[in-house]
């Protein structure tokens, strides 16, 4: 890739577009749910855009990706559409998992993405064995495993890196952390460095500002890239911030964190902030394009929502369709 803004301004472009898609999915999701439209939780990814498309962008769409149970960014970055990822929410024929999967169990196949998981951590099989398969059938795929800081607690986490070192499996274990595990404060659950866990094994561990889509773009990059010459894997922490509470109804959050370090990461670490500021200075686009951008996608996002709360749901004869496997007789 040039490494001119000016070479890369369709794909700059693009990737802030995709970042303020997902806060406009984000933020209907919120709205969804405080007027009680939608059933269940949700579990919000505002604040961590960086990180889902700044890795995202540097896959391709036969690459695979595993998410989280905060995995609408991911889902959104690896080519999901808006409608659908609505229709699930709502429990809706149309929806990816015909609206049996909700929030937090959304896969989308075409575009290469496995599944979310309701199971902390759960996601690192799922995404080891992909990047096992590409490897013996040498289809030169490369697989991200999405997982939270939380996730560190998990055994699976460590069996399978074992596994991936000893093998040499082409994934990268892409580490959202987020500073918090649910309502526990990162140092008060995990001991010691986060990369520490991956040297461990062999695994070469990187560290980068979760808040910097263009940094977390070139690092992802470079490890794909690698990853897909045979180097993996690759342990990756991505230092973010949620701004919102672990899920939709943890509203009052001043008994684990203070309001003024969430004004703080809002108004001085937005990812979506600090990319516009940075497209503006670099002459990419001005102030003016920036909003109409805004403007265009939070439309696209209501759209998809008045779509959404439209559309059917399953007949009551597919409660069973996809759950048991059916024997030819």
């Amino acid at each position: 890739m040039n490494s001119t803004p000016e070479a890369n301004s369709d794909k700059y472009l693009g990737m802030y577009r995709q970042m303020a898609r997902i806060r406009a999915f984000e933020d209907n999701a919120n709205q969804l749910y405080l007027s009680a439209k939608m059933p269940g939780l949700t579990h919000m990814s505002s604040g961590q855009e960086a990180v889902a498309v700044g890795v995202c962008s540097a896959i391709e769409e036969g690459d695979k990706i595993t998410s989280t149970h905060r995995g609408h960014g991911h889902c959104l970055a690896k080519g999901a559409e808006i409608k659908l990822m609505f229709c699930e929410l709502l429990g809706k024929v149309e929806g990816y998992c015909r609206g049996k999967g909700g929030s937090m169990h959304i896969a989308d196949q075409d575009h290469g993405n496995l599944g979310a998981n309701a199971i902390v951590g759960a996601g690192a099989g799922i995404a080891t064995g992909a990047a096992l398969s590409a490897k013996r059938l040498g289809t030169k795929s490369v697989t991200v495993c999405f997982f939270g800081d939380g996730a560190l607690g998990q055994g699976l986490i460590y069996e399978v890196m074992n596994m991936a070192a000893l093998w040499k499996l082409p994934i990268i274990y892409a580490c959202e952390n987020n500073l918090y595990g649910e309502y526990t404060k990162l140092e008060e659950m995990a001991a010691g460095s986060l990369t520490a866990r991956a040297a461990a094994f062999g695994i070469e561990a990187h560290v980068v500002d979760g808040q910097d889509v263009l940094a977390v773009n070139r690092i992802a990059q470079e490890l794909v890239d690698r990853a897909r010459k045979g180097d993996g894997p690759f342990f990756l922490q991505l230092d973010t911030y949620r701004f919102h509470g672990h899920h939709v109804g943890d509203i009052n959050r001043d008994y684990y964190r203070p309001k003024e370090e969430e004004a703080f990461w809002k108004a001085e670490r937005d990812p979506i902030l600090l990319f516009g500021r940075w497209l503006v200075a670099e002459k990419i686009v001005s102030e003016k394009q920036l909003q109409a951008i805004g403007q265009k996608v939070r439309a696209e996002a209501e759209e998809a929502v008045a779509y959404a709360l439209a559309a059917p749901y399953p007949a009551s004869e597919e409660v069973g369709m996809h759950v048991f496997v059916e024997k030819a007789a």
